[in-house]
Formats: structure tokens, sequence, C-alpha cells
């Protein structure tokens, strides 16, 4: 089990654990009360900072009910941090832009994130064919 040093900013968001079996996912919270109008972007401080281990990256995306709750979306669609933003003060935000006017206070649950082993190297090598039939569309359905 790797351990992860967890610096807390804010003492208005609790800390960090997992949600009893429902995921592997870990919930992030705004450390501040924010206020926006519709069209208006304000990164959101998340109240951690964090050293993940050697190798280790975390990716952080909006919770389900995010968008449900506060109308707001990712503007970056998918956060990473890695592990050389670990400074005392290198806290975690989460890049809002609002699509109707919202009020989230400090505490509530805004974005997850996990940690996953840094991508291996790859060796990309151009081929003539792949050497499978095709499936003639775009996506899981193969319809265009």
């Amino acid at each position: 089990m790797e351990t992860i040093k967890v610096r807390y900013l804010s003492d208005k968001v609790s800390k960090l654990e997992y949600i009893g079996g429902k995921s592997d996912w870990i919930d992030l919270r705004a450390a501040e009360d924010v206020e926006l109008k519709q069209g208006e972007f304000k990164l959101i401080p998340l109240g951690v900072a964090m050293q993940l281990p050697a190798g280790y990256e975390a990716h952080m995306i909006p919770r389900s009910s995010t968008y449900k709750n506060f109308g707001i979306i990712q503007a970056n669609h998918i956060g990473m941090f890695d592990e050389s933003y670990c400074g005392d003060n290198d806290q975690w935000y989460f890049p809002a832009i609002a699509m109707r006017d919202t009020v989230i206070h400090a505490g509530e649950r805004i974005c997850q994130f996990r940690i996953v082993e840094h991508q291996p190297r790859l060796n990309f090598v151009a081929v003539e064919t792949l050497g499978n039939s095709d499936r003639g569309g775009i996506g899981s359905t193969g319809v265009k």
C-alpha cells in the first residue's frame, strides 16, 4: 500500500477518505464559499496539497452530480497532478466554468480524484495494415 502525504490548507474541508465501498475515487471539497455568475471562471481551492509517490499522478474529474447540483463544468475536462507538484503551498484547484448562476459552500463535494501509475514508455511502429477486420464506423457501435 502506497502512502500519500496530505497537507490540509483549510479547516473547511474533511479529511480525505474512501466512501464506504462505493468507489476507489476520493471526493474533494470546495475550501471556501464561491459565488459565480453564468459564464464566469474561477479556480476553486480544494484545501489540500499532496506529495504523491514517485511514478504516480492524480487524475481529477467532476463528481457525477456536480453539474446537476452546481451548474459548473471543469474547464479542462480532466485535471492531472504529477508528483512534482508537491510543495507545502501547491494547493489543488478545480477550474470551474459556471453554466448558470450558482453558489458553492465551503465543504461541499465538487470533484473526485484517483491516483494512477505513469504510463509506461511506448514504442510506436508505422505499419501498412493492422491485420484486423474493419468495424465500419465510429465508437463502440460501429455506426457512422
